[in-house]
C-alpha cells in the first residue's frame, strides 16, 4: 500500500513540474505558476525523503523531475536589488505573492524634518482590489524629503511610485503637487496625483480604482545609492503610498535597433539605452490584462479593446502551446509567454474595397509632446506554414517596419517571439499617438496580419534641476556632517521660496481688488499666451455688450496653422477682426453655461445657443476641461477662420481665453446641421420638414464651394481633414457653410504634392489613401465630401451596424449601387419620386470619383462645384442629358479665375512669381453668385437655342 501511494505521489511531481515548465497551469487552475514552484520544490523533498525508504522504479524518473526542475527554474529572474516599500505602515503589507515592508523597518533610510505617517480610512478603501492593500497608508511630507536605497547591483532599475489621494484628519492628499528626482534625473515635476488619476495617460498599473496611480520608470543606476526626493510645491504636500526599486536584466532596453530619428528638436542623441525611461503603455493586445504576478519582472499589461480605432475587422487569437524562444531573440523577461501566446490578428474580407480596412490601427492619449521609445512585440501564432505572413508597422505617419517576415528570421521557426525598438523624436503636439500594422501585400492574405504587444516609453531626455536630499548616514562618516549644510540650504532655499510665493499672492490679490475699482479691457490668460503668441492684439470700438475686447492679426511671419496662418491672411483678420469677450458677459449670454442651452457636443466641448446685450444670437463654444484635444484646436479655430472671411465658411465672432477658459464664438445657424437635417434628430430636425432634393443639392454646392475657397484662396491650400455631413450648417436660408476648423491643416507647396502628418479626421469619412500613406492633400478634403454627397442621398449614417452586413457601410453600399448603375434603389425615400434620372446618374458619378482610392483619380474642388451645379441644371431643364455637354473641362474656358492657384495654372506661373497683388486679392470673397453660375451654363447648355 505504501508503495503504490508513495508511486502516486512520484506522479504527480512530474505532472506539477511539466505544467509550469512549459508554462502551463491548466491543470491546476487555482495556482498560479510562482506557487506551483514552491509547491513542487516541497513535494521533491518528501520524494527524497521517501527515497531512502522506497527504492524508485526508475532512475529515469528522477532524471525527468530533475531536468524540468531546472527549465523551470531559468524561467524565473530573481532581482538582486528588490525593495518593496509600504511607506507609512508599521506593519509589512502583502500584496498579491509579494511582501511590501514598513518604511521604518530599516531596509532604506528615510530622510525627512517633516513627515507624517497616515491611514486611508476604510470607507475611503472599500472599493479596492485585493492588491490594492499598498495604498492603505501614505507617508506625507511637508519639506523636501528622500528615501535612499543602497544599490548592490548596478546598472537598469524599475522604479515604480505608487499613489492614491484620500483625507485624512487635517491631510487633503488630493490637493498635493510636488517634484520627485533622483541625483540624475527629474522624474515628476508638478505633479498631482488627484489630476492624474482621473486622466492619465499611463494604463501600466495595478491600481484598484481609477483614483489610484502608479508612475514607473526604467533608470540606469551606476551610484550605489540611489536617492529618491519627494520636494513639495510652495503651500502643498507631498505624498507616496507605496514604491518599488527593482534590478532587471541589463538586456532588458538596448540600443534601437532602427530609429524614426535619432536626435530631438534640440539636437540630443536619443539611446534608450542608457537614458531615463518612463513608461506610458504596456498593451498586451489581443489579450486580457496581465496582472503583475504573472510578469517575471512584476510588470502590468492592460488590454488593448479599448484603444483600437478605425474601420478594420480584427479577432483576438491565442496559441495553447508554449512559445518557441529562440537563442538571440525575446525571453521571458522581455513579456511573459501569456503576451507573446496572444494577439490580435488582422482580417480581410474579400469583398472589401476599403483600404482602411486592411490595417489595424491603435490610438494613445500619450500627453505632452517628447521622444518615445516604442516597442512592438511580435509572436506568429496564426500562420500555418512559414513566408506568408509579411507586415508592414507606421508610427504615426513614420514607416517603422517595412515587409516584415517572421519565418524568415527565425529560419522558418514559427511561433517564436520577438520584439523590434524604435525611437520617435519629439512629436504628436496634439498629444496622441498613432500605431498602424497592417499587409505587406495589395492582394487579400490569410493571415494579413498580427501583433501580440506593444509598450510605449517617454524618453525623459533632460535632467532638469534636479532636487537631491542626502540620507542620513552612520555615525563616524564624513556626511553626516554635510547633511545639515544640505538640509539647511534646501530648507532656507523652500523657505525663501514660499515667502516669494506669500508675497506674489498678495500683491496679486491687491492687484485683483484695483482691477475690480478700475474698468479695464479683458486680458488674454497668461495659461494660453504660448497658443497665442503668434497673435498680435490691437484695439477695437467697444460692441453693444460693452466689454468686447481687443481683436487680433495674424503674424503673416509665422507658420501656417497647423501649422499656422497663410500669406494673405491678415488683411481678412483685420478688415472683419473677431473680439475677446469677457467671461462673464459669456456667462450671462448663456444664462451660465445652462444645460438647456445646449445645442450640440462633439470632443471639443459643448455648445450653447446665446444671445449678446446687443441682441445678436451666436453659437458659444466651450471647451471641456477634461478634453486634450482643446488647446491645439482652439488656436487653429481663432488663426483659421480669422484669416478666411467666405459666405460658406461659419464666422468667428470672438472668443475668451480667460480664466484658463477656452470659449469661441460663432455666428448662429438656425436650421443645424446638415446631418441633423437629414436623419440625424436634435432641435432644428423635431420640428423642420425634410430637405428636398434641391435642397440637398444647393447645400452640397454651397459647402464644395466653401472647401474650393479653402483649397484654392490662399498660397497654400487649407485642408480641412474633418468634412462631414455634422460640420456642414445651415443658415436660417438654407445657405450652407463649412465649419469647424481644429483639424485643419495648411497644405504643400506649389513644389510640393503632400504633405506628410498623422491621420486625423472622423470615422467613415477619412481618406483611405491619406490612412495607407499618411499623405494628406486636397484630394483627402474630395473624398470625405464624396461621402456627404452620399449622405445627402441616402440620409442614413455612414457606418451603422444595426444593418444587415452588406449595408453597413455606406460608401461600399452607395458604390455597390452605383457601379450596377441602380443608385435609384437607395436614395432616400422622402425624395425618391422628385430624381431626374439624368441628375442621379450625373450625381452617381460624381460621388464615384470622389471617392476613387486613389487621389490621383479624384476631381478637383473646383470640378466637383462645377459637376453639382451641371446636376442642378439637368434636374431643372426637363429632357436636358449630360450628353448635352462634351467635356468636363468646357468649365474652365467660360468661368472666370476663381483663385490665385487657377491664376498660376492658366498662366504657367511658378510661386515665386506671384505678385503682393494676387496676395491682396486672395482674400476677397471668390464665390460665385447664382446669376453668374446660371449664366455660364446658359452658355454651355442652351437647350432652347438648339
Amino acid at each position: 500500500m505504501a508503495a503504490v501511494e508513495n508511486e502516486g505521489l512520484s506522479l504527480n511531481i512530474v505532472v506539477l513540474l511539466l505544467c509550469f515548465g512549459q508554462g502551463k497551469t491548466e491543470a491546476f487552475p487555482e495556482l498560479p505558476a510562482k506557487v506551483l514552484i514552491i509547491n513542487c520544490a516541497i513535494q521533491i523533498e518528501v520524494q527524497i525523503s521517501t527515497a531512502k525508504m522506497i527504492k524508485l522504479r526508475s532512475a529515469l524518473g528522477v532524471l525527468e523531475i530533475l531536468s524540468v526542475l531546472c527549465i523551470s527554474l531559468v524561467a524565473a529572474y530573481t532581482p538582486v536589488d528588490n525593495y518593496l516599500i509600504s511607506c507609512g505602515s508599521s506593519v509589512d503589507t502583502p500584496v498579491g505573492q509579494r511582501l511590501f515592508v514598513a518604511d521604518d523597518s530599516g531596509t532604506v533610510v528615510l530622510t525627512s524634518p517633516a513627515s507624517d505617517a497616515v491611514k486611508a480610512s476604510p470607507s475611503a478603501v472599500s472599493g479596492l482590489r485585493d492588491d490594492a492593500a499598498m495604498y492603505q497608508s501614505a507617508r506625507v511630507f511637508k519639506a523636501p524629503s528622500s528615501y535612499s536605497f543602497r544599490i548592490r547591483d548596478p546598472g537598469r532599475h524599475f522604479v515604480r511610485l505608487h499613489f492614491f489621494p484620500f483625507v485624512y484628519l487635517g491631510y487633503d492628499l488630493a490637493t498635493a503637487s510636488f517634484k520627485v528626482s533622483t541625483q540624475d534625473a527629474v522624474l515628476l515635476d508638478g505633479f498631482a496625483p488627484a489630476a492624474a488619476a482621473r486622466g492619465n495617460a499611463s494604463t501600466t498599473t495595478t491600481t484598484a480604482t481609477a483614483a489610484a496611480v502608479c508612475e514607473e520608470f526604467l533608470l540606469d543606476v551606476a551610484r550605489d545609492t540611489l536617492v529618491v526626493t519627494f520636494v513639495p510645491l510652495a503651500g502643498r504636500l507631498a505624498f507616496v503610498n507605496a514604491i518599488e526599486v527593482v534590478s532587471v536584466p541589463d538586456d532588458l532596453i538596448g540600443a534601437a535597433d532602427s530609429s524614426l530619428s535619432t536626435s530631438d528638436s534640440t539636437g540630443q542623441q536619443l539611446n534608450p539605452a542608457v537614458m531615463p525611461l518612463q513608461t506610458v503603455y504596456r498593451v498586451n493586445v489581443g489579450g486580457q490584462a496581465v496582472a503583475p504576478d504573472s510578469d517575471t519582472l512584476w510588470r502590468e499589461w492592460t488590454s488593448d479593446q479599448q484603444l483600437l480605432v478605425g474601420p478594420a475587422m480584427t479577432k483576438g487569437v491565442s496559441y495553447n502551446r508554449t512559445p518557441n524562444y529562440l537563442p538571440g531573440q525575446a525571453t521571458a523577461n522581455d513579456a511573459p509567454a501569456i503576451v507573446y501566446a496572444t494577439g490580435r490578428e488582422l482580417i480581410i474580407m474579400t469583398n472589401s474595397t476599403d483600404d482602411g480596412m486592411k490595417q489595424m490601427a491603435w490610438q494613445f492619449d500619450v500627453g505632452r509632446s517628447a521622444s518615445y521609445l516604442i516597442r512592438f512585440h511580435f509572436c506568429d501564432i496564426v500562420s500555418s506554414v512559414p513566408g506568408r505572413l509579411h507586415m508592414n508597422a507606421y508610427v504615426d505617419s513614420s514607416n517603422a517596419i517595412q515587409d516584415l517576415d517572421l519565418s524568415a528570421i527565425g529560419n522558418g521557426t514559427l511561433a517564436f517571439p520577438y520584439y523590434r525598438d524604435f525611437v520617435l523624436a519629439a512629436s504628436t503636439p496634439s498629444g496622441k499617438l498613432a500605431v498602424y500594422v497592417g499587409s505587406t501585400s495589395q492582394k487579400i492574405t490569410t493571415p494579413a496580419a498580427i501583433l501580440n504587444g506593444l509598450e510605449i516609453m517617454r524618453i525623459l531626455t533632460t535632467a532638469g534641476n534636479v532636487a537631491v536630499v542626502e540620507p542620513t548616514m552612520p555615525p563616524g562618516t564624513k556626511k553626516k556632517n554635510n547633511l545639515a549644510v544640505v538640509l539647511g540650504s534646501v530648507c532656507g532655499a523652500f523657505g525663501f521660496v514660499s515667502v516669494a510665493a506669500a508675497l506674489v499672492i498678495v500683491l496679486r490679490r491687491k492687484e485683483e481688488k484695483e482691477e475690480l475699482r478700475t474698468p479695464t479691457t479683458s486680458q488674454p490668460s497668461t495659461a494660453w499666451m504660448p497658443l497665442l503668441g503668434r497673435i498680435s492684439f490691437r484695439s477695437a470700438p467697444p460692441s453693444a455688450v460693452g466689454s468686447r475686447s481687443p481683436s487680433f492679426t495674424i503674424d503673416t511671419n509665422a507658420n501656417t496653422p497647423g501649422g499656422g496662418a497663410t500669406p494673405g491672411m491678415a488683411a481678412a483678420a483685420s478688415s472683419s477682426p473677431s473680439y475677446r469677450f469677457p467671461f462673464a458677459a459669456l456667462q450671462d449670454a448663456t444664462g451660465n453655461f445652462d444645460e438647456g442651452l445646449v445645442i450640440g457636443e462633439g470632443g471639443f466641448g459643448k455648445v450653447y445657443a446665446a444671445v449678446l446685450q446687443d441682441g445678436t444670437k451666436v453659437a458659444v463654444k466651450r471647451a471641456n476641461p477634461e478634453s486634450r484635444q482643446g488647446a491645439r484646436e482652439f488656436r487653429t479655430e481663432i488663426e483659421m477662420l480669422s484669416g478666411l472671411r467666405h459666405r460658406h465658411l461659419v464666422s468667428l465672432i470672438g472668443y475668451c481665453d480667460e480664466q484658463d477658459e477656452m470659449i469661441l464664438l460663432y455666428e448662429y445657424m438656425e436650421h443645424g446641421s446638415l446631418r441633423s437635417r437629414l436623419y440625424g434628430g436634435g432641435a432644428a430636425t423635431a420640428t423642420a420638414t425634410a430637405l428636398s432634393w434641391a435642397q440637398r443639392l444647393e447645400a452640397c454646392a454651397g459647402a464644395a464651394r466653401g472647401l474650393l475657397y479653402l483649397h484654392t484662396a490662399t498660397a497654400k491650400p487649407v485642408i480641412h481633414r474633418d468634412v462631414k455631413s455634422s460640420n456642414i450648417l445651415l443658415d436660417d436660408g438654407l445657405t450652407a457653410k463649412v465649419a469647424d476648423f481644429g483639424l485643419s491643416k495648411a497644405g504643400p507647396d506649389m513644389d510640393e504634392t503632400h504633405v506628410s502628418t498623422a491621420v486625423k479626421g472622423s470615422f467613415g469619412y477619412v481618406d483611405p489613401e491619406y490612412v495607407r500613406t499618411r499623405k494628406l492633400t486636397a484630394k483627402s478634403d474630395v473624398y470625405s465630401f464624396g461621402v456627404v454627397l452620399l449622405e445627402a442621398l441616402c440620409a442614413r449614417p455612414v457606418v451603422d451596424p444595426r444593418l444587415p452586413k452588406p449595408m453597413v457601410n455606406l460608401v461600399e453600399w452607395g458604390l455597390h449601387w452605383q457601379r450596377r448603375d441602380e443608385l435609384e434603389k437607395i436614395v432616400d425615400r422622402r425624395i425618391a419620386g422628385t430624381v431626374r434620372p439624368a441628375a442621379l446618374r450625373k450625381y452617381g458619378e460624381t460621388v464615384a470619383r470622389c471617392l476613387a482610392d486613389r487621389g490621383a483619380d479624384r476631381p478637383a474642388m473646383e470640378d466637383v462645384v462645377w459637376s453639382l451645379q451641371f446636376v442642378a441644371r439637368l434636374q431643372e431643364v426637363d429632357g436636358l442629358d449630360a450628353s448635352d455637354v462634351s467635356s468636363l473641362n468646357m468649365v474652365h474656358q467660360l468661368m472666370p479665375p476663381t483663385s490665385l492657384h487657377a491664376r498660376q495654372r492658366s498662366a504657367g506661373e511658378s510661386e515665386t512669381g506671384r505678385t503682393d497683388a494676387d496676395e491682396d486679392s486672395s482674400v476677397v470673397d471668390d464665390d460665385y453668385t447664382d446669376a453668374s453660375m446660371r449664366g455660364i451654363f446658359w452658355q454651355m447648355v442652351n437647350v432652347r437655342g438648339r
